[in-house]
């Protein structure tokens, strides 16, 4: 029995220029993921880059928040065919690539996520991407669901922003406000006026160009600015650093039991 290809809500809404509010998931648990994908966040990010995660986890955290009305999106470890390859086949739909310095690996991750003739995807026929073989016409549609972010991260690419926005394949870029500050020379300090100039003009150049723009933070009043500078998919904290604000704080409610 044939069946339809999985639709993208995800990517229809940040095309339609709606705002998506995201977390970023760094614990590597399948239980806390599916938690966390009924929370009423729009997106959860899995991500592999600052993470002990392998494929199996990201698999196990994707069907975790299955049961929920959530988009998982998949941050990579770098730009790599093979390693966008066994993401996309394990059903990710949305894919960020973080570090992308310059025209060329952003050309190399637009061709990873492309079957033939228009990209270099390797075609599996029977994955979990295509419900095992069961979705009709897959590989000539699979690409219209699948939703391309990479990060922008140096000043170096942030200089070079409305050519790698003009590259065929990028659906969204993301800023990536840790790498790009220490890039600009204030490592640490992402709350400098430099910084948050950066971020905020880089927000405005990408929607300028016509793409979704994206970003993360912990800072509300940085996150104020990003959205007024244009991001649309906004991840707003990291479930690993709430955790243990929770945590310290719960503890700081009670240290006056261990006084005099």
């Amino acid at each position: 029995m044939s069946m339809d290809l999985i639709a993208n809500p995800f990517k229809r809404a940040i095309m339609a220029g709606q705002q998506q509010i995201g977390l970023w998931n760094t614990i590597r648990d399948p239980y806390i993921g599916e938690m966390l994908a009924g929370t009423g966040y729009d997106w959860i990010l899995i991500d592999c880059e600052h993470t002990p995660r392998d494929l199996d986890n990201v698999l196990h955290m994707m069907q975790a928040m299955g049961r929920c009305d959530v988009s998982p999106v998949v941050r990579i470890t770098h730009v790599d065919a093979a390693e966008i390859k066994r993401v996309l086949d394990i059903g990710a739909q949305n894919i960020l690539v973080p570090y992308v310095r310059d025209v060329a690996e952003a050309e190399a991750a637009a061709q990873a996520v492309a079957y033939p003739p228009r990209g270099i995807r390797g075609m599996g026929g029977s994955t979990r991407a295509n419900l095992f073989g069961d979705v009709e016409g897959y590989f000539a549609h699979a690409r219209d669901e699948i939703c391309l972010m990479i990060q922008i991260e140096t000043k170096e690419a942030l200089d070079d922003l409305e050519a790698i926005a003009a590259v065929d394949g990028i659906d969204a870029i993301f800023i990536g406000p840790a790498d790009l500050a220490a890039s600009l020379g204030y490592p640490g300090q992402l709350d400098h006026p430099a910084v948050v100039e950066a971020v905020t003009s880089g927000l405005r150049r990408i929607r300028a160009a016509g793409k979704p723009a994206g970003f993360l933070s912990a800072d509300q009043g940085v996150l104020d600015l990003a959205v007024e500078a244009g991001s649309l998919f906004t991840a707003i904290d990291i479930d690993s650093l709430l955790l243990k604000k929770a945590v310290k704080s719960r503890l700081a409610d009670v240290q006056k039991w261990k006084k005099g």
